[in-house]
């Protein structure tokens, strides 16, 4: 009896010190829980935020150009035209050089992607060489087609109605019709360079409106929310330039702001729907962002440099203004200074 009295206050202790980490334990995790979810509940403000700022800027950005197409100023071979498409067009290949072909190089030579074949060859650049490429094909080989169908369409004009018509009222039918094939060959054109450019813009908004959306670090969605408000309106400004040229009917002129206003916060929407499932380290995430960023990285590189700023620098109205072509390609500079400053943060 004595010894069990004795053992007592010795049992009681090893019981209190065996108990006692349990109870710091269970606060340590309900603490850890209640940070969690609040880092959770404040990526849901930020992803929110960013949907909401994304597409107003995406929706002012390839508006304005469409809106203010008839202004004086804003007319195609005027100077703050120039200016503005020199700038975005720095936005955009800034966005293809900078943000997207090193992401694409990261993902395909990912050590997650364990021992297979993409990390000993270049896929990346191989991919964006043979989508610029495949680009410049297909839009050869589009606009050869729409002039020999217009050169089919053209009927001739014989000798006697050719001088008739000259007589009366002095009217060239041959330069009459050249202007009209040379209109129609712009406007094909500028269609071709208006949806290709648009589909470049869209797989990469998909690809990193996912990949925000499936992120739970608030620091890493505070940042991108600027960037990408920023990125979007300038891309748009482009793109909507290159629209207002195509000259389309209203009911495609409105898919086309749709879906490129649209995307970017659609994919936000996709990544926080599958954030719990969502692994960006896994082969096949890998894989497929790392080829559509290749892609999307190859068209944005050449409707830059060959479709957006060769036709504006190579402009004899450009060439003849000294003070115009410094000033556009300080626009240029700048527009692709801001964007890779943007991507380095």
């Amino acid at each position: 009896m004595n010894k069990t009295r004795l053992n007592s206050p010795k049992l009681l202790s090893i019981l209190y010190l065996l108990l006692h980490p349990i109870t710091i334990h269970a606060k340590c995790a309900c603490k850890s829980l209640s940070t969690t979810q609040k880092k959770y509940d404040e990526a849901i403000k930020y992803k929110l935020l960013a949907i909401a700022s994304i597409l107003l800027c995406s929706a002012l950005g390839i508006c304005i150009p469409i809106l203010l197409k008839n202004l004086t100023a804003l007319q195609p071979n005027r100077p703050i035209h120039f200016l503005i498409k020199a700038f975005a067009a720095g936005v955009i290949l800034a966005t293809g050089f900078i943000h997207i072909l090193p992401d694409a190089f990261n993902s395909l030579t990912s050590t997650c992607l364990g021992q297979s074949s993409w990390g000993n060859f270049p896929f990346a650049g191989f991919i964006a060489m043979l989508t610029a490429i495949g680009t410049l094909i297909m839009e050869s080989f589009a606009t050869g087609y729409h002039r020999r169908a217009e050169l089919r369409k053209a009927q001739p004009v014989n000798g006697d109605e050719e001088s008739e018509l000259a007589n009366i009222g002095g009217i060239d039918p041959g330069g009459s019709i050249a202007l009209e094939r040379a209109s129609s060959s712009d406007l094909i054109r500028n269609r071709i360079v208006s949806q290709v450019l648009e589909l470049g813009i869209v797989v990469h908004s998909v690809i990193i409106g996912i990949s925000l959306g499936a992120t739970q670090n608030p620091k890493t969605i505070r940042p991108l929310i600027a960037a990408l408000s920023f990125h979007q309106f300038f891309e748009g400004m482009g793109l909507g330039g290159c629209i207002s040229q195509a000259k389309y009917k209203p009911g495609t002129i409105t898919i086309m702001v749709l879906f490129f206003s649209l995307t970017n916060p659609i994919g936000i929407a996709i990544g926080m729907a599958i954030s719990k499932i969502y692994n960006e380290n896994s082969q096949t995430a890998l894989a497929v962002e790392g080829v559509l960023n290749s892609a999307s990285a190859g068209i944005l590189i050449y409707m830059a440099l060959v479709d957006l700023l060769a036709a504006d620098f190579m402009n004899p109205n450009l060439q003849k203004n000294f003070r115009l072509q410094l000033g556009t390609n300080v626009a240029l500079l700048v527009g692709a200074c801001c964007m890779a400053l943007l991507g380095g943060t």
